[in-house]
């Protein structure tokens, strides 16, 4: 799964994807540097994983990814165009989920396409273009739909009022999250850009980096709104101690008086948004962390190792993570009664250690 980095021009997204990514992004000061989207992939910090790692001593150790993209700024008029819109809004329909980066500091040396910095009317700029983008979208399905309705059933029926429903609150500029639809009508919203899960990132001069500023604050109030995550981060240090090694970033953390560099706690904010959890295989061989959404089956997650664990699944062996850590071994997990076999329709929990027992 993958996180689009979207905003309006020269706000620090490709920075931060830099940061984030270490690939080296092209970042230059005017509009639209970024026109063919970067994707990197990005460890999602876990430190069960480097413990776990820390008692089998195994050959590999292999933690779970998030993948983020990096999307050209988009402008007001996007919708119709402007600035190459259409094309960079049909990048953010291919992402899973969104982190809209909200200039958070003053620069004259660097451009600000609306001249001035205003947190609150930059979000509300961004998110007007992905509304008329719905709206555009939904108008081209709704024409389409009605032209099924001799011929079409029940499904068409459901399909139009749906249609309709969304396309008048698309038009009182209520995103698609707002909607309130039943389990059916659910696919219908699925491709749209504003039922896209969301956070923001309040991206703040150095001087900032710790406590925010007046600008952040008000983009933590647009988050109180909607109900969603807000993380202040100054994608310039970020990029900074991206080059650095570990011991070097630490001490360059602790100087500034802070215990964990802004992209960690990002990467696991974006991961929990996009309902995500991890388990994890254990071994002399290989320590490995495993992505799977939130109430998979223990049968459906036996599939991401390899489709014949799915297929002649037995039951699965599982331990919690945390009992291991404090008991360190899985002898000691057995004598405790900690050690479980678990059937298909275990829903998998975060931090579980599994062995799959299955018949080829």
């Amino acid at each position: 799964m993958n996180c689009g980095i979207i905003g309006l021009p020269n706000v620090g997204k490709s920075t931060l994807f830099n940061a984030l990514s270490r690939a080296r992004a092209e970042v230059a000061n005017y509009p639209f540097c970024t026109i063919d989207p970067n994707v990197g992939r990005v460890e999602v910090p876990d430190e069960r994983l480097d413990q776990l790692a820390a008692i089998y001593r195994p050959k590999k150790r292999t933690p779970t990814c998030t993948e983020f993209v990096d999307i050209a700024g988009l402008v007001a008029g996007a919708s119709k165009g402007e600035g190459l819109g259409n094309q960079f809004l049909n990048h953010i329909r291919e992402v899973d989920a969104l982190v809209h980066v909200v200039r958070c500091f003053d620069d004259p040396l660097v451009t600000h396409v609306s001249d001035t910095v205003n947190p609150k009317r930059d979000i509300g700029i961004i998110e007007t273009e992905l509304i008329l983008k719905d709206l555009e979208s939904v108008a081209g399905r709704l024409a389409r739909a009605e032209k099924k309705t001799r011929t079409g059933g029940k499904e068409v029926q459901v399909e139009i009022a749906t249609l309709s429903r969304l396309q008048d609150a698309l038009s009182r500029e209520i995103p698609a999250r707002k909607m309130k639809v039943t389990h059916e009508e659910r696919f219908l919203l699925s491709d749209l850009l504003t039922i896209k899960p969301f956070l923001y990132v309040a991206n703040v001069g150095e001087e900032s980096a710790r406590h925010g500023n007046s600008y952040s604050e008000q983009v933590q109030q647009e988050a109180d709104v909607e109900g969603v995550l807000s993380i202040v981060i100054s994608s310039k240090i970020e990029a900074e101690i991206a080059t650095l090694s570990q011991e070097d970033a630490k001490q360059f953390l602790a100087d500034m008086g802070c215990t964990e560099a802004g992209l960690p706690r990002l990467v696991r904010a974006c991961y929990k948004m996009l309902g995500l959890i991890t388990f994890f295989t254990v071994g002399e061989d290989e320590v490995k962390g495993w992505t799977i959404p939130i109430g998979t089956p223990a049968q459906r997650a036996a599939g991401k190792i390899h489709s014949d664990i799915e297929r002649g699944f037995i039951r699965a062996e599982v331990f919690r993570c945390d009992d291991f850590l404090r008991f360190g071994s899985t002898q000691a997990l057995k004598e405790k009664g900690l050690l479980r076999l678990e059937g298909k329709e275990y829903p998998m929990q975060d931090g579980d250690c599994v062995n799959f027992r299955f018949n080829v």
